[in-house]
């Protein structure tokens, strides 16, 4: 023989299902505001954020800067690249790159926010160890010291006269030859 237990079911009361109604809502909202803040940010225009503050002027197009950097993905935060003592002509790297340097001032230190769109677009971009470092559409920031610049014609100038101290170091033997280690240019050292 069995026996059943019986739970006797209560009335809802009046109003009570309106306010599960409106509690159903509220979740619902919330849980679309999350999603929203949650998502995935992406940057409209190039952003530059001095972490510390540099002085003088600014590089141009025709410059190239010695910089020190820390390249990652915007949305993951993943290291892809980094640079110390890197030499960059301003002309010839990523646009939303170029135009963060030429708002940087030399002893600076900034964060640099680049869209997609002003970084490799839709083209991903392999890594050192031939992986893809980064993904296509991606987001960047770069974390970027400004050391120095120079013109890139100023920088012209002095690898043709190193160059041709090099030359001329050749022609006569190399350094010390003939000369008894005079220094190319200056007057011969005599003999004793």
């Amino acid at each position: 023989m069995s026996e059943i237990t019986r739970v006797p079911l209560q009335p809802v009361a009046k109003g009570s299902l309106a306010k599960v109604w409106l509690g159903v809502i509220v979740a619902v909202l919330v849980g679309i505001a999350l999603a929203w803040t949650m998502r995935p940010v992406h940057y409209s225009e190039v952003k530059v954020v001095a972490l510390k503050d540099g002085n003088g002027k600014s590089p141009t197009t025709a410059d190239v800067a010695l910089v020190n950097y820390v390249g990652r993905l915007a949305s993951t935060g993943k290291e892809f690249d980094r640079g110390e003592n890197a030499v960059m002509p301003i002309q010839g790297v990523i646009p939303g790159f170029s135009q963060g340097l030429q708002k940087m001032k030399v002893g600076g230190k900034y964060r640099l926010e680049i869209p997609a769109a002003l970084a490799y677009g839709s083209q991903a971009m392999p890594g050192r160890n031939g992986e893809i470092a980064i993904p296509a559409n991606s987001d960047l920031v770069f974390e970027v010291e400004l050391l120095d610049f120079r013109s890139a014609a100023e920088l012209q100038k002095q690898q043709a006269a190193m160059q041709a101290m090099q030359q001329e170091m050749q022609a006569r033997g190399g350094m010390g030859g003939a000369m008894g280690g005079a220094v190319p240019g200056s007057a011969p050292v005599p003999a004793n």
